[in-house]
């Protein structure tokens, strides 16, 4: 498959300014394209991985993918998708969100490593010199006011209010495009399906720079949703995100393992590199075993080692393993912040205490002595992953991860953190 009919598999085309053109364009040459990320904030979510998969797909292919991060855009604010005015970031706090994700696409996807990488640029590095004058005499003559206003990412806003300062977002994109298009060989901008208007007046400025023959192109990506309905890459706990401080590597696995069956093909397609024949199987082993989760695991093992690396993965592989089995002895302490962090956590110092009392008393686990003996007689407590029969044990830090955790299991899966003190 070429790239196009590849994308078009993947169920990752939503619209296209020229299909046919953008074709036998690629049949061609190799094509320059790009997309961009705005640092609204210190890390990139799930939802922001799309688009750059594409691009990274596109490299595959052999043609010259750019990333552009938004130092300019980012600091006036894209109304795209938004109800209301975003609230504006210093220039300390955009600056410092450029060098984060720049970390993370040079991570991500080795941009800007050497001359066969994906290349990246800041676009305030052509915007910051424009005089208002010129930007008002030279750029703002070439932008028709009733056609912005006619853009879905405008009129959407018309009855709540938009900012001059929203405004003239698409403005500023254009310019992107253009400046790419003169001087790095540039012709396709690739966005979400919220970006058309954006990505459509930056082709009619091309245009009217650069001649109505111009060659250049404009494609985008559908919105995500869920089987249910719902918007893709949110949980009850926010976003998923990239940065491992934010979500942890075992939350990121555990994201992926756990979507529908009516969801993980589709997942599949968009953010691996596996082949057709490897998804379709997959999609086959969900219709007759649909209890193995083979296809859910695959994704969950692809995108983590992608994401995070392969000592990540296996760390959220031997965390996920040891949630399951109740085997919690061969984790590291690191393992068990990482793996229990969204479980009930308390405090205890770190001194000896009769495992009753520390129940009871120190940690408040149990309601009662009495409970918390008749548990222990039962067999419903274990510590550390051995199971507690003695009411005359003595919990010791040394008897710890590493002086820092002791882990109560009471029946089958409850658990709770205590943090040694």
């Amino acid at each position: 498959m070429n790239i196009i009919d590849e994308l078009e598999w993947r169920d990752a085309i939503n619209q296209q300014t020229d299909e046919e053109g953008l074709k036998k364009l690629i049949n061609q040459k190799k094509v320059g394209l790009y997309c961009g990320v705005d640092p609204t904030g210190d890390s990139m979510h799930i939802g922001h991985l799309i688009p750059f998969m594409i691009l990274k797909r596109f490299q595959l292919a052999g043609h010259r993918p750019v990333i552009v991060i938004g130092g300019a855009t980012g600091s006036i604010g894209d109304p795209s998708g938004k109800s209301e005015e975003r609230v504006l970031q210093t220039s300390e706090q955009v600056q410092y969100n450029v060098n984060k994700l720049t970390y993370q696409m040079e991570k991500l996807f080795d941009a800007g490593k050497n001359e066969e990488s994906i290349r990246m640029v800041n676009n305030l590095d052509w915007t910051k010199e424009i005089s208002l004058l010129d930007f008002l005499r030279n750029i703002g003559k070439s932008f028709n006011v009733n056609t912005m206003l006619s853009k879905d990412i405008v009129a959407s806003r018309l009855e709540t209010g938009i900012s001059f300062t929203e405004f003239t977002y698409q403005i500023l994109q254009s310019i992107d495009f253009l400046h790419l298009y003169q001087h790095e060989d540039v012709q396709l901008q690739i966005g979400g399906a919220d970006q058309w208007g954006n990505i459509t007046a930056g082709l009619e400025y091309i245009r009217k720079q650069e001649g109505p023959e111009a060659e250049a192109y404009g494609l985008t990506i559908p919105l995500m949703l869920k089987a249910d309905g719902t918007k893709f890459g949110k949980t009850a706990g926010g976003a998923i995100w990239l940065d491992p401080e934010k979500t942890t590597p075992y939350e990121f696995y555990q994201f992926w393992l756990n979507q529908d069956d009516r969801d993980v093909v589709k997942y599949l397609k968009y953010f691996t590199f596996l082949t057709k024949e490897e998804i379709e199987a997959l999609g086959e082993k969900i219709a007759a075993e649909p209890h193995k989760r083979e296809a859910q695991k695959t994704l969950a093992r692809e995108m983590t080692l992608f994401v995070h690396g392969e000592q990540a993965l296996m760390d959220a592989e031997k965390i996920t393993a040891a949630l399951f089995s109740g085997n919690v002895k061969e984790l590291t302490a690191d393992q068990i912040e990482e793996g229990f962090k969204n479980m009930p956590t308390f405090e205890a110092p770190k001194e000896e205490w009769n495992i009753v009392e520390w129940l009871v008393d120190v940690v408040g686990i149990e309601p009662s002595r009495r409970q918390a003996r008749e548990d222990i007689k039962n067999g419903a407590l274990s510590m550390n992953g051995e199971k507690v029969t003695d009411v005359e044990a003595i919990v010791k830090p040394e008897n710890s991860f590493d002086e820092r955790f002791i882990l109560i299991r009471k029946g089958k899966k409850k658990y709770f953190l205590i943090k040694l003190v």
